[in-house]
């Protein structure tokens, strides 16, 4: 969309009312909400290298709702895609952003998302998910969790 920034790591537009990106600068709460975002969903964790600090409270001030789902990049399991599902299906219609680091893990959530809950076709859930990145081809360490994750052991 022409409004989408493209300073903002990493970003992705999934869909009219889905975004993702990597980390988020203390500016971004105000330009999301000029987007028209109303939901945010961070993954990463609190001390993961360039996590905003105070987010919770740059969101709250900016009129955005916050979910924070810790996962840790070598451990990614069943019950954070639950709270993941979860939250989703409670922010019901409105504008979601969901972000981490280097959109790595949202991808992952996103793509398993897509397939489970929205029911997309593999290869347009995978399209959307390589554009970040692809477990089962990369030679990061926790790579294999990530590809046992979605599904895609290695």
């Amino acid at each position: 969309m022409p409004n989408d920034p493209d300073d903002i790591p990493c970003w992705q537009r999934i869909d009219a009312r889905l975004t993702t990106s990597g980390k988020l600068s203390p500016a971004d709460p105000e330009r999301l909400r000029a987007l028209g975002v109303r939901h945010v969903i961070n993954l990463a964790l609190t001390d993961s290298p360039g996590a905003l600090a105070n987010e919770a409270a740059l969101l709250a001030e900016a009129g955005i709702a916050y979910s924070h789902i810790p996962v840790p990049f070598d451990a990614p399991d069943e019950a954070h895609f639950a709270a993941f599902s979860e939250t989703m299906a409670a922010a019901a219609e409105v504008p979601v952003h969901v972000h981490c680091i280097l959109n790595w893990r949202v991808s992952a959530f996103v793509y398993r998302w897509n397939r489970q809950v929205r029911c997309m076709p593999e290869d347009e859930a995978r399209d959307l998910l390589q554009v970040q990145w692809d477990p089962a081809q990369s030679d990061h360490k926790d790579a294999p969790a990530w590809a046992r994750f979605i599904g895609d052991p290695r």
